[in-house]
């Protein structure tokens, strides 16, 4: 790796740490540093609940961020990404059919969580297939980005009429999970989302080298020996998986999948694709942590913070592009 590379990780790193001392210390409640360590004080649960939160946005860093490199790299399209190409509106509308019709269904909490992130990920895998499906007849690349603003805009409809007819205390669920409640995350949710995550990162792992072949043209991925159907799964199952895992547990965090790989080309490029999915995992971390304090501090929803954050990088990014063209 080189020096360069080094003291950026090493900068992103110590913002890191301070941004993770900054919101286990943040709260209604002041604990003292045995809090966090000790399980029978006062305060425990609550130390025990800014963990997960910190957990939890450590979590939501690796795999948005990631999602979203794996896409633009695939597609050879920098505003390609989990939220624009509607993967997490529809992980939403499977949540919220979860939500809406399996209330009545009585389950251990470990259960209900993985069958919220079955559906969630199930949503976006079938998604994904038809992305993909319909990227092999259509040759502009652009066109991808109109079906996912049409995907998020029929998601969103079909999410408001389930919303007209759903009962009252099934609608407040929605709403409160739509926020991004990420200071709502219990310990066991926060497990079985690490294990979902692992499982997406070591297929990501898995793709990053055909990834490489891949950007420099089919023909020439094929004679290095990259398999381009089996490189076409894993990107689906990896994006599809870490996207909706956080989107289940974290509500619909928007925008970022976009923008932290976009940052990460501006810190440091041109890299190796090894060096930039690094760089993409420990910058989301930070930008993820940090927004967990102004969410904290503010109390403003997670997925309105990333909003505001995201919507003006992305069209200063269109303005950039379109001036270059």
């Amino acid at each position: 790796m080189s020096k360069k590379f080094k003291i950026i990780a090493f900068f992103i790193t110590v913002g890191i740490m301070i941004s993770v001392a900054v919101n286990l210390n943040i709260g209604f409640m002041k604990l003292n540093f045995a809090d966090f360590f000790v399980s029978d004080t006062d305060n425990s649960q609550i130390a025990q609940l800014r963990i997960n939160r910190v957990l939890a946005m450590a979590l939501a860093g690796i795999s948005i961020p990631t999602s979203g490199f794996l896409l633009q790299e695939y597609f050879q399209n920098p505003l390609a990404g989990p939220s624009v190409l509607g993967i997490t509106s529809v992980a939403s509308l499977s949540v919220a059919f979860y939500i809406f019709f399996a209330q009545n269904l009585v389950l251990p909490e470990v259960l209900q969580n993985s069958f919220l992130s079955i559906s969630a990920i199930g949503g976006s895998l079938i998604l994904m297939l038809i992305l993909l499906a319909f990227s092999n007849r259509f040759q502009d690349k652009s066109f991808l980005i109109i079906f996912g603003f049409l995907v998020s805009a029929l998601a969103g409809a079909i999410v408001s009429i389930l919303q007209f007819y759903a009962e009252n205390q099934s609608l407040k669920n929605y709403i409160l999970w739509s926020f991004g409640a990420n200071n709502q995350v219990s310990t066991n949710q926060v497990w079985v989302l690490t294990i979902i995550v692992l499982i997406g990162i070591f297929l990501s792992f898995k793709s990053i080298k055909p990834l490489i072949g891949n950007s420099l043209g089919a023909a020439y991925a094929q004679s290095l020996g990259v398999n381009l159907n089996q490189l076409k799964l894993f990107v689906i199952v990896a994006s599809s998986i870490l996207s909706a895992s956080v989107t289940a547990f974290l509500g619909p965090i928007l925008f970022i999948g976009i923008v932290v790989p976009h940052f990460c080309r501006i810190i440091y490029n041109p890299a190796k694709l090894w060096q930039q999915w690094i760089l993409n995992m420990i910058l989301g971390i930070f930008i993820m942590e940090f927004f967990s304090v102004i969410s904290e501090t503010t109390q403003f929803p997670l997925n309105v913070i990333t909003s505001l954050f995201g919507i003006p990088v992305i069209l200063a990014m269109m303005m950039k592009n379109k001036k270059i063209a």
